[in-house]
């Protein structure tokens, strides 16, 4: 499974970015799919996951109400949608694939795509 992750930028204090992972290379209906980010100096850190055959969701309290994850089937393509987003979510956004539900551990990742930088100013 080969992933894309695009969408990172600039935004202020309260505006939103949508963040996109593509998948190619298998079809990945039996996956789960996940988005960590990492900031300067800080360990990479879980922020949602989804279970692409159920749907099922998962967040951190972190990120619970202001950020969702979704998916498109025909496009083969998860979606973070951020809002309210504040300067503490600046970090370098990854996307990354599993093999099952949904998972929070970097560990229990397989597959990764390259970063994409948020940055949020105040």
């Amino acid at each position: 499974v080969q992933l894309q992750a695009s969408g990172g930028g600039w935004v202020q204090a309260g505006g939103s970015l949508r963040l996109s992972c593509a998948a190619s290379g298998r079809t990945i209906s039996a996956y789960g799919v996940g988005w960590f980010r990492q900031a300067p100096g800080k360990e990479r850190e879980f922020v949602a996951a989804i279970d692409w055959g159920s749907g099922i969701t998962y967040y951190p309290d972190s990120v619970k109400g202001r950020f969702t994850i979704s998916k498109d089937n025909a496009k083969n393509t998860v979606y973070l949608q951020m809002n309210s987003l504040k300067p503490e979510d600046t970090a370098v956004y990854y996307c990354a694939a599993r093999f099952g539900g949904v998972a929070s551990l970097i560990a229990q990742y397989d597959y990764w795509g390259q970063g994409t930088q948020v940055t949020v100013s105040s």
